[in-house]
């Protein structure tokens, strides 16, 4: 069976900061449905691709297309319109919202257009925000603001949804938690790209991922690839 259409095609990304330059042509599909992981240690290039991708930051060289339409000179507002949406490492939930303004504020106005993420799904996905929803931002946890951060992003019922560190600095038992809504979600097809480095816990549930280091792709394979190659492990994600 061919494979899917990407969703997301980047190709030879170009970028940094200043005078610095972080990634050297990096291409990266991202399938319809399917759960890509972008691997590497610490300031391997990670962040600066997501940037990249949502717009945070300019492209240097090479090019990114979503939905088969170019990326290239859209602000970030644009392209989260477009159906990307990022939950941000640091979770970025507003101290003086309270659970339900911030979906209701972030929600998808177009009558579920792409998709159904309304409250009722979004608190069926994590009850324990239902519990939570007239709590303000700062009196959650921190396993609870991550739960809300995945859930805002849910609620603009996006195309294509990115997981910064979503599990970083969680409780295990919260971090079992996020996994097990990313396979739920994965089941629903919700497209996915997930940076993440508890890679074990992300074999069975990613369908291809792409390792980065010091800027460039430097493998790629499916989970079965991966789990079989621990040079790769040792060399590349310091496991």
């Amino acid at each position: 069976m061919a494979a899917p259409e990407p969703i997301l095609q980047a190709r030879q990304l170009q970028a940094g900061y200043g005078a610095s330059q972080v990634l050297f042509g990096v291409d990266l599909d991202i399938p319809a449905g399917q759960v890509v992981t972008l691997l590497g240690r610490n300031g391997m290039g990670k962040s600066t691709t997501i940037k990249t991708l949502i717009g945070a930051l300019a492209l240097r060289g090479g090019s990114v297309r979503f939905g088969g339409q170019p990326l290239a000179g859209l602000r970030a507002d644009a392209i989260a319109r477009l159906g990307i949406a990022i939950v941000p490492e640091g979770r970025q939930c507003f101290p003086n919202l309270t659970v339900r303004e911030h979906l209701l504020a972030f929600a998808d106005q177009r009558n579920g257009q792409r998709g159904g993420w309304d409250l009722a799904r979004l608190y069926a996905l994590f009850p324990r925000l239902k519990e939570r929803e007239n709590n303000m931002g700062n009196q959650l946890s921190g396993g609870e603001q991550q739960m809300l951060a995945i859930a805002r992003a849910l609620s603009t019922n996006p195309r294509l949804l990115i997981l910064d560190e979503a599990t970083e600095g969680l409780a295990p038992v919260i971090r079992e938690e996020i996994w097990r809504c990313l396979a739920r979600l994965k089941a629903d097809g919700q497209t996915t790209l997930v940076v993440d480095k508890y890679i074990e816990r992300l074999l069975p549930l990613a369908d291809h991922h792409v390792v980065l280091e010091r800027g460039r792709v430097v493998w790629q394979g499916d989970s079965a690839a991966l789990d079989g190659d621990r040079g790769v492990w040792a060399h590349y994600l310091g496991v």
